[in-house]
Protein backbone atom coordinates (compact mmCIF):
# COMPACT_ATOMS: atom_id res chain seq x y z
CA UNK A 1 0.00 0.00 0.00
CA UNK A 2 1.70 3.52 -0.88
CA UNK A 3 2.78 5.08 2.54
CA UNK A 4 0.11 7.75 3.92
CA UNK A 5 1.55 10.84 5.47
CA UNK A 6 1.59 10.54 9.45
CA UNK A 7 2.22 13.56 12.06
CA UNK A 8 3.83 10.26 14.44
CA UNK A 9 6.31 9.33 11.35
CA UNK A 10 9.28 11.17 12.91
CA UNK A 11 10.60 11.40 16.70
CA UNK A 12 10.60 15.49 17.17
CA UNK A 13 10.29 18.48 15.45
CA UNK A 14 13.80 19.36 13.26
CA UNK A 15 15.90 22.13 14.82
CA UNK A 16 17.86 24.89 12.87
CA UNK A 17 21.11 23.63 13.72
CA UNK A 18 22.87 19.87 13.41
CA UNK A 19 23.27 17.78 16.54
CA UNK A 20 26.75 18.07 17.94
CA UNK A 21 25.91 14.35 19.81
CA UNK A 22 22.70 12.18 19.51
CA UNK A 23 21.41 9.39 21.43
CA UNK A 24 22.26 5.19 20.29
CA UNK A 25 18.33 5.59 19.55
CA UNK A 26 18.85 8.86 17.18
CA UNK A 27 22.28 6.88 15.77
CA UNK A 28 20.21 4.07 14.95
CA UNK A 29 17.14 5.33 13.46
CA UNK A 30 19.52 7.70 10.99
CA UNK A 31 21.45 4.50 9.79
CA UNK A 32 17.78 2.47 9.35
CA UNK A 33 16.45 5.29 7.53
CA UNK A 34 19.81 6.35 5.26
CA UNK A 35 19.95 2.43 4.51
CA UNK A 36 16.52 2.18 3.66
CA UNK A 37 16.98 5.63 1.15
CA UNK A 38 19.72 4.24 -0.47
CA UNK A 39 18.20 0.67 -1.12
CA UNK A 40 14.57 2.65 -2.65
CA UNK A 41 17.32 4.87 -4.74
CA UNK A 42 18.69 1.37 -6.39
CA UNK A 43 15.03 -0.17 -6.94
CA UNK A 44 14.57 3.16 -8.71
CA UNK A 45 17.50 3.39 -10.71
CA UNK A 46 16.94 0.02 -12.19
CA UNK A 47 13.76 0.28 -12.76
CA UNK A 48 13.91 3.71 -14.56
CA UNK A 49 17.39 1.98 -15.99
CA UNK A 50 15.12 -1.18 -17.46
CA UNK A 51 12.17 -0.05 -18.78
CA UNK A 52 13.72 1.89 -21.32
CA UNK A 53 15.97 -0.49 -22.55
CA UNK A 54 14.61 -3.64 -22.15
CA UNK A 55 10.28 -2.72 -21.77
CA UNK A 56 8.05 -3.65 -18.82
CA UNK A 57 8.39 -7.32 -19.24
CA UNK A 58 12.02 -7.84 -17.93
CA UNK A 59 11.93 -5.09 -14.96
CA UNK A 60 10.90 -8.13 -12.84
CA UNK A 61 14.02 -9.81 -13.88
CA UNK A 62 16.35 -7.08 -13.04
CA UNK A 63 14.58 -5.49 -9.71
CA UNK A 64 12.22 -8.06 -8.15
CA UNK A 65 14.51 -9.92 -5.81
CA UNK A 66 16.24 -6.75 -4.54
CA UNK A 67 12.73 -5.10 -4.32
CA UNK A 68 11.07 -7.81 -2.42
CA UNK A 69 13.85 -8.07 0.26
CA UNK A 70 13.84 -4.01 0.36
CA UNK A 71 10.52 -3.94 1.11
CA UNK A 72 10.57 -6.56 3.54
CA UNK A 73 13.05 -4.97 5.79
CA UNK A 74 10.50 -2.80 6.36
CA UNK A 75 9.43 -4.97 9.20
CA UNK A 76 11.31 -3.62 11.30
CA UNK A 77 8.84 -0.92 11.33
CA UNK A 78 6.85 -2.83 13.31
CA UNK A 79 9.19 -3.62 15.45
CA UNK A 80 10.12 0.39 16.07
CA UNK A 81 6.66 1.14 16.58
CA UNK A 82 5.83 -1.97 19.13
CA UNK A 83 8.68 -1.15 21.04
CA UNK A 84 7.99 2.29 21.33
CA UNK A 85 11.62 3.39 19.17
CA UNK A 86 9.36 5.82 17.34
CA UNK A 87 6.05 7.10 17.67
CA UNK A 88 3.57 5.70 14.99
CA UNK A 89 0.71 3.77 15.80
CA UNK A 90 1.36 -0.53 15.70
CA UNK A 91 -1.48 -0.76 14.02
CA UNK A 92 -1.26 1.06 10.81
CA UNK A 93 2.14 0.87 10.56
CA UNK A 94 1.39 -3.29 10.23
CA UNK A 95 -1.19 -2.33 7.63
CA UNK A 96 1.03 -0.35 5.33
CA UNK A 97 3.86 -3.33 5.70
CA UNK A 98 1.43 -6.25 5.74
CA UNK A 99 -0.26 -4.97 2.51
CA UNK A 100 3.41 -4.17 0.43
CA UNK A 101 4.07 -7.56 1.62
CA UNK A 102 1.40 -9.26 0.13
CA UNK A 103 2.13 -7.69 -3.06
CA UNK A 104 5.85 -8.44 -3.27
CA UNK A 105 5.63 -12.33 -1.49
CA UNK A 106 1.57 -12.98 -2.15
CA UNK A 107 1.27 -12.15 -5.05
CA UNK A 108 3.94 -11.05 -7.74
CA UNK A 109 6.16 -13.92 -6.09
CA UNK A 110 3.46 -16.51 -6.56
CA UNK A 111 2.33 -15.32 -10.22
CA UNK A 112 5.73 -13.37 -11.54
CA UNK A 113 3.70 -13.03 -15.01
CA UNK A 114 1.90 -10.51 -13.39
CA UNK A 115 5.11 -8.29 -13.51
CA UNK A 116 5.43 -7.91 -16.51
CA UNK A 117 2.47 -5.56 -16.98
CA UNK A 118 3.27 -1.87 -16.53
CA UNK A 119 1.58 -2.19 -13.22
CA UNK A 120 3.99 -3.53 -11.36
CA UNK A 121 6.49 -1.00 -12.57
CA UNK A 122 4.34 1.91 -12.05
CA UNK A 123 3.99 0.66 -8.56
CA UNK A 124 7.74 0.34 -8.08
CA UNK A 125 8.34 4.20 -8.87
CA UNK A 126 5.54 5.21 -6.79
CA UNK A 127 6.57 3.08 -3.83
CA UNK A 128 9.91 4.12 -4.48
CA UNK A 129 10.06 7.63 -5.06
CA UNK A 130 7.63 7.80 -1.91
CA UNK A 131 10.46 6.58 0.09
CA UNK A 132 13.29 8.20 -1.14
CA UNK A 133 11.71 11.49 -0.13
CA UNK A 134 10.17 10.26 3.44
CA UNK A 135 13.96 8.29 4.75
CA UNK A 136 15.69 10.98 3.56
CA UNK A 137 13.55 13.75 5.11
CA UNK A 138 13.67 11.19 8.50
CA UNK A 139 17.10 11.25 7.96
CA UNK A 140 17.70 15.00 7.75
CA UNK A 141 15.37 15.73 10.52
CA UNK A 142 16.96 13.45 12.93
CA UNK A 143 20.37 14.99 12.32
CA UNK A 144 18.89 18.45 13.36
CA UNK A 145 18.43 19.88 9.90
CA UNK A 146 15.31 21.78 8.55
CA UNK A 147 14.86 20.05 5.33
CA UNK A 148 12.92 22.49 3.53
CA UNK A 149 12.51 21.33 -0.31
CA UNK A 150 12.32 17.68 1.30
CA UNK A 151 9.57 18.18 3.97
CA UNK A 152 7.45 19.93 0.54
CA UNK A 153 8.28 16.94 -1.33
CA UNK A 154 6.86 14.93 1.11
CA UNK A 155 3.54 16.90 1.86
CA UNK A 156 2.96 17.60 -1.87
CA UNK A 157 4.18 14.48 -4.23
CA UNK A 158 1.83 11.93 -2.63
CA UNK A 159 -0.94 13.86 -4.92
CA UNK A 160 0.12 12.29 -7.57
CA UNK A 161 2.17 9.03 -6.08
CA UNK A 162 -0.17 7.31 -3.57
CA UNK A 163 -3.20 7.46 -6.69
CA UNK A 164 -0.34 5.81 -8.64
CA UNK A 165 0.66 3.42 -6.20
CA UNK A 166 -2.69 2.68 -4.67
CA UNK A 167 -4.25 1.98 -8.51
CA UNK A 168 -1.15 0.07 -9.65
CA UNK A 169 -1.30 -2.08 -6.04
CA UNK A 170 -5.35 -2.86 -6.73
CA UNK A 171 -4.92 -3.56 -10.55
CA UNK A 172 -1.70 -6.38 -9.45
CA UNK A 173 -4.84 -7.71 -6.80
CA UNK A 174 -7.03 -8.09 -9.38
CA UNK A 175 -5.18 -9.97 -12.04
CA UNK A 176 -4.31 -12.08 -9.58
CA UNK A 177 -7.91 -13.43 -7.93
CA UNK A 178 -8.14 -15.72 -11.41
CA UNK A 179 -4.62 -17.40 -11.11
CA UNK A 180 -5.03 -17.73 -7.16
CA UNK A 181 -8.89 -19.33 -7.69
CA UNK A 182 -6.34 -22.34 -9.17
CA UNK A 183 -4.30 -22.67 -6.86
CA UNK A 184 -7.09 -22.54 -3.93
CA UNK A 185 -10.38 -20.79 -3.66
CA UNK A 186 -9.87 -19.58 -0.28
CA UNK A 187 -6.87 -17.76 -1.26
CA UNK A 188 -8.95 -16.43 -4.31
CA UNK A 189 -11.78 -14.94 -2.04
CA UNK A 190 -9.20 -13.65 0.65
CA UNK A 191 -7.74 -11.58 -2.27
CA UNK A 192 -11.11 -10.53 -2.87
CA UNK A 193 -11.77 -9.29 0.76
CA UNK A 194 -8.53 -7.24 0.41
CA UNK A 195 -9.37 -5.13 -2.51
CA UNK A 196 -12.95 -4.50 -0.96
CA UNK A 197 -11.10 -3.11 2.23
CA UNK A 198 -8.23 -1.33 0.24
CA UNK A 199 -11.67 -0.18 -1.62
CA UNK A 200 -12.89 1.45 1.25
CA UNK A 201 -9.46 2.41 2.76
CA UNK A 202 -8.40 4.86 -0.15
CA UNK A 203 -10.92 7.74 -0.18
CA UNK A 204 -9.95 7.79 4.02
CA UNK A 205 -6.48 7.89 3.84
CA UNK A 206 -5.85 10.12 1.06
CA UNK A 207 -8.44 12.59 2.51
CA UNK A 208 -6.12 12.43 5.27
CA UNK A 209 -2.94 12.93 3.71
CA UNK A 210 -4.78 16.02 2.18
CA UNK A 211 -5.57 17.24 5.45
CA UNK A 212 -2.14 16.67 6.86
CA UNK A 213 -0.63 18.45 4.19
CA UNK A 214 -2.73 21.66 4.73
CA UNK A 215 -0.90 21.78 7.90
CA UNK A 216 2.28 21.90 6.07
CA UNK A 217 1.54 24.73 3.17
CA UNK A 218 3.60 27.53 5.20
CA UNK A 219 6.56 25.35 4.23
CA UNK A 220 5.65 24.41 1.13
CA UNK A 221 4.74 28.68 0.47
CA UNK A 222 8.39 29.37 1.93
CA UNK A 223 9.96 27.21 -0.29
CA UNK A 224 7.70 28.25 -3.65
CA UNK A 225 8.47 32.18 -2.28
CA UNK A 226 12.71 31.11 -2.31
CA UNK A 227 12.15 29.83 -5.92
CA UNK A 228 10.20 33.15 -6.99
CA UNK A 229 12.72 35.17 -5.57
CA UNK A 230 15.66 33.28 -6.88
CA UNK A 231 13.95 33.31 -10.42
CA UNK A 232 12.47 37.86 -10.00
CA UNK A 233 16.04 37.81 -9.47
CA UNK A 234 17.53 36.09 -12.10
CA UNK A 235 14.49 37.96 -14.54
CA UNK A 236 15.84 41.21 -13.41
CA UNK A 237 19.51 40.41 -13.87
CA UNK A 238 18.87 39.45 -17.55
CA UNK A 239 17.05 43.17 -17.58
CA UNK A 240 19.98 44.87 -16.22
CA UNK A 241 22.34 42.89 -18.64
CA UNK A 242 20.18 43.62 -21.51
CA UNK A 243 20.20 47.37 -21.02
CA UNK A 244 23.92 47.36 -20.55
CA UNK A 245 24.16 45.66 -23.83
CA UNK A 246 22.30 48.13 -25.30
CA UNK A 247 23.77 51.01 -23.95
CA UNK A 248 27.19 49.54 -24.84
CA UNK A 249 26.25 49.40 -28.67
CA UNK A 250 24.55 52.60 -28.84
CA UNK A 251 27.71 54.24 -27.57
CA UNK A 252 30.34 52.79 -30.19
Amino acid sequence: MATPISHSDGLRRPGTKPLRSSSPKTQYLILYNFVSAVLWATVLGRVLMLVPLVGFGRTYAGVGNFAKWTQTIAVLEIVHAAIGLVRAPISTTGMQVASRLLLVWGIVNNFPSLAKSAGYSSMLVAWSVTEVIRYSYFVLSLSGYSPGFITWLRYNTFYVLYPMGISSECWLIYKAIGPASKLRQEYAWFLQLILLILSGFICSVYTYDVTTAKGHEGQGKAVVKTITTINNYMKLNNDWRGCSCRRYQHST
